[in-house]
C-alpha cells in the first residue's frame, strides 16, 4: 500500500458558552487541521491536530499546515502501514514540528487498521478497557462557580477532575480548591490542580502548603523545568508535567531522573501515538501514571486518544480528556465521540472506528498527489 494524495483542511470549533478560561488566556474557537491520507488500495485514513491558541504550547494552527505542505510531497509513495519507516522519513524531511507529523500518524494508525481490520487500540498492543474513564476539566472561575461545577461533573460519573488554577490571586486558587474538595471529597474522585504553566514557584509553594489535607495532584505548576525541580521537594503534593514534555526524550529523560510523579501527556504534543505507545511503556516499567489525550479537537483526535487510552495499564491510567463537552458538532456521520457517565466506549470497526462526513470541512487548503 503506497499513499497517493494528502489533503489538508481547516476547520474552526467554537466553544460552547466560552470563552473557556485557563490561567493564560481565553479560548473562544479552536482552529483545528484534518488530514485526508488516500492510498492506491482505495484506503483513506485521517489525522487531526488542534491547538489552544499560539501559546498554550510550541503549537499553532498556521505552523501545523505549513509543516504538513512541507512535508506531504516527500511522504507521497511511502507506506503507511510502515509506522517506524513513516516517522524516520518525516523526521527526514523536517525537523520538528511533532505536532503536524502527529496528524500524520493518526491518519497512517487509521489506514493501518483498516487495512487489517483491526481497531487502532489492537494495533497499538491490544485493550484493557472498552469503556474508557475521562475525566472533566474546569475553567478558572469564581471558587463557588468552580465547586459546584465539580460537584455536578462528579456526580455525572467522572472518575477525575481537573481545576484549572493560575492566572490571578492565589486567595482565589487556594478558596477554589478547598471548596471543590469539600463538594467531592465524599465520592471518590481523583483531584488535579491545573496551572498550565500559570504559577509562580512562591505561588505554587503557597498554594500546597494551604492544602494540606487536600489530596490534590499538582500539574505542570510553572512555566519551566528549573521552577519545578525547584518545588519538587518542598511541596505536599505530587507534581505531574505536562507543557514541557514537548518531545520523547523529555519525557522519558523526566522519569530516569525522578523529575515528576506522573504526567499529563498529549498525543499531538509527542508526536502521535507510535511514540504516545513508548510513553505509555516507559511509564509502566517505571509503574508512573499518565492521561492519555490532547489538548483540544475534534472527533479524530478524541478517536485516536480514546484507543490508547484503552490500553493502559489499570491503576495507572489517569483518563482522557476529550473536547466533545466544550464543543459542537460531529464529524462523524454516526454521532462521534463521546463522554457518558464520564467515561467514553471505544469506537468499534476497523481503524479508529469514525466515519467522517468530510463535507462539513469544505474544500482543502492544499492537496498533493
Amino acid at each position: 500500500m503506497k499513499i497517493t494524495e494528502i489533503a489538508i483542511y481547516a476547520y474552526d470549533l467554537p466553544v460552547n458558552n466560552g470563552p473557556y478560561r485557563m490561567s493564560h488566556g481565553e479560548v473562544f474557537s479552536l482552529d483545528t487541521t484534518l488530514v485526508r491520507i488516500t492510498t492506491d488500495t482505495g484506503l483513506v485514513g485521517w489525522g487531526e491536530a488542534c491547538p489552544v491558541g499560539p501559546v498554550y504550547e510550541q503549537h499553532h494552527a498556521a505552523g501545523d499546515r505549513a509543516a504538513l505542505a512541507g512535508m506531504a510531497q516527500g511522504l507521497l509513495g511511502q507506506d503507511p502501514t510502515n509506522l517506524v519507516r513513516l516517522h524516520r522519513r518525516m523526521n527526514g524531511l523536517l525537523n520538528g514540528h511533532l505536532y503536524a507529523k502527529a496528524a500524520i500518524d493518526i491518519a497512517a494508525h487509521d489506514l493501518t487498521g483498516k487495512h487489517y481490520g483491526v481497531r487502532v487500540a489492537d494495533l497499538l498492543g491490544g485493550v484493557e478497557t472498552e469503556r474508557v474513564p475521562s475525566y472533566y476539566a474546569v475553567a478558572v472561575d469564581e471558587p463557588d462557580v468552580v465547586a459546584e461545577r465539580a460537584a455536578e461533573k462528579a456526580a455525572e460519573g467522572y472518575p477525575r477532575l481537573q481545576v484549572k488554577v493560575g492566572g490571578r490571586p492565589v486567595e482565589l486558587d487556594i478558596e477554589t480548591i478547598r471548596k471543590v474538595w469539600e463538594r467531592v471529597k465524599d465520592r471518590g474522585i481523583s483531584l488535579s490542580a491545573d496551572a498550565n504553566r500559570g504559577l509562580t514557584v512562591r505561588d505554587a509553594l503557597r498554594l500546597s502548603r494551604e492544602c494540606p489535607d487536600v489530596p490534590f495532584i499538582l500539574e505542570q505548576p510553572c512555566n519551566t523545568l528549573d521552577e519545578v525541580l525547584a518545588l519538587r521537594n518542598r511541596v505536599n503534593h505530587a507534581i505531574y508535567l505536562d507543557e514541557i514534555t514537548t518531545d520523547l526524550t523529555k519525557a522519558v529523560g523526566a522519569l530516569a531522573k525522578g523529575q515528576c510523579d506522573g504526567f499529563g501527556m498529549k498525543v499531538t504534543r509527542i508526536g502521535g501515538l507510535h511514540p504516545m505507545a513508548v510513553v505509555r511503556d516507559v511509564c509502566e516499567a517505571y509503574s508512573t501514571p499518565h492521561t492519555t489525550d490532547d489538548s483540544w479537537g475534534g472527533d479524530i483526535i478524541a478517536a485516536a486518544c480514546a484507543h490508547l487510552g484503552a490500553t493502559v495499564r489499570p491503576g495507572l491510567n489517569e483518563g482522557v480528556w476529550v473536547a466533545a463537552p466544550y464543543i459542537e458538532g460531529h464529524y462523524d456521520t454516526r454521532g462521534g465521540i463521546s463522554v457518558e457517565g464520564g467515561h467514553i466506549r471505544l469506537p468499534e470497526g476497523p481503524g479508529l472506528g469514525l466515519e467522517i462526513d468530510e463535507s462539513i470541512f469544505g474544500a482543502p487548503v492544499a492537496v498533493f498527489g
